[in-house]
Order: C-alpha cells, then sequence, then structure tokens
C-alpha cells in the first residue's frame, strides 16, 4: 500500500494513502458544507412579554430597500410563509406606493400612512431594514499547490523550500450587513405596539434569490422557536 509522508518539524510521520486521503476528504467537505449551508447567522431578539398569542388579522410585509427586485423577492417569500401558518399576510405595495420608503418620510406622513393602513383593516407590520453595515478583512493563508507525489522527486522537493509552489499569504475583503425585523402590532397602544424585533448578520451576499431564502428561513425559524407562529 501507498504511504503519504507528513512532516512535522523533525519528525517524520507515515499514514496509509487511503486513510490519511480520506480523512481529510470528510475535513474538507464538512467544512465546505458548513460555508455553504447559510450566509446568515441570529444575533439577537427581543419579544414583548405581555403579547400572549400573536393573531394578527390582517399583516403588511414590508422591505426597507431601494433594490426593488430583492424587495419584492424578499415580500413575496415572507408573505407566503406567513400565509402557509394561517396568517392573513400582503406585500407592501397592496398598500404603500414604493416610493414612500426610498425617501426620508416626516412624523406626519408615517402618521398618515399608518392611518391609511388602520382604514384598510391592517393591524400589523412586519418590517424588515439594513441597520448598518461593516467592512472587513480576513487573511488567508498561504498554501502548497503540489500533487501527492511531490515528495519522491529532488526537484519539486527542492523548490518546495524556494517557495516556487507556494500561494503566499493574501488578504481579502468582505461586507457584513446588520439587518434588522421587527413585527409591531399598530392597532393598540402606541408604547406596547412592538412585538418583537430580531437581529441577523448576512455575511458577503452575493446571490439575491439565495440570500433571501436563506434570511426568510432564519426568520421563520426564529419566530417558530419564540412561539410567535406556529410550526409546519
Amino acid at each position: 500500500m501507498m504511504h503519504v509522508i507528513v512532516v512535522k518539524t523533525s519528525e517524520l510521520y507515515f499514514y496509509p494513502l487511503n486513510s490519511y486521503i480520506m480523512k481529510k476528504i470528510a475535513f474538507v467537505l464538512v467544512i465546505f458544507t458548513l460555508m455553504a449551508c447559510s450566509s446568515t447567522r441570529f444575533v439577537d431578539s427581543w419579544k414583548n412579554r405581555e403579547i400572549a398569542v400573536f393573531s394578527p388579522q390582517k399583516l403588511l410585509v414590508m422591505g426597507m430597500t431601494e433594490n426593488l427586485t430583492a424587495r419584492k423577492i424578499f415580500e413575496e417569500e415572507l408573505k407566503e410563509q406567513f400565509i402557509n401558518r394561517g396568517i392573513n399576510a400582503y406585500e407592501s405595495s397592496v398598500a404603500i406606493d414604493q416610493s414612500f420608503t426610498t425617501s426620508k418620510r416626516s412624523e406626519e406622513e408615517i402618521e398618515s400612512m399608518k392611518e391609511k393602513l388602520l382604514q384598510e383593516g391592517f393591524d400589523a407590520v412586519v418590517i424588515t431594514a439594513v441597520v448598518g453595515i461593516d467592512d472587513k478583512t480576513i487573511r488567508r493563508s498561504g498554501y502548497y499547490t503540489f500533487g501527492y507525489n511531490w515528495w519522491y522527486r529532488f526537484g519539486p522537493y527542492f523548490f518546495r523550500f524556494q517557495d516556487v509552489y507556494y500561494t503566499p499569504d493574501y488578504y481579502e475583503d468582505y461586507k457584513v450587513f446588520h439587518i434588522e425585523t421587527s413585527i409591531y402590532n399598530i392597532k393598540g397602544d402606541e408604547d406596547k405596539s412592538l412585538v418583537w424585533v430580531g437581529t441577523f448578520d448576512i455575511t458577503d451576499p452575493v446571490n439575491i434569490t439565495s440570500t433571501v431564502d436563506d434570511y426568510v428561513a432564519r426568520i421563520v425559524k426564529q419566530l417558530e422557536r419564540e412561539q410567535l407562529i406556529s410550526s409546519l
């Protein structure tokens, strides 16, 4: 059976090739699976303990973003999750002009919008917004780019230690978006209107659809855990 030599300081370790490679493959697969599972991380939440049951008659789902495509996908997907659990939910476009959330509004305008929603039968709103963005930098360690049989040949072995086959350390920039989703009861006492708020971090989103899928799944999972909505 072929063996792999692993060099550690001044010692040599011998491992059977099949066992060694299989362990490495298994380890790499686990890491990539964890990385691919989600770009969204739950951070914290608060729940109004005075509200025993969340059962709105008509819920409006609102995404605060100028990206109309992302907004449409998000609101539609979260709305469907509520509907599947017996909650009468609607996208914001049925009640609010899309331009309303793309510019700053006065307290009077917001109050008028709330009154309009009440007149149309809405008693609750779930609203999601980006509350912050952090620029991050991560250091990626260098690595050797040789085949598994490099130690059999003098040239590759020699050149290895001259960094010929070595990719040096490098730095990679990425962004972390801090997202907040809040649920309000707009029909009751204003001072007690907040039902629930949850904060999440989304790391370096690339694809709108997959990011929205992931984020909505995280929201729903947390709401189920805190018994605000039923599990399917």
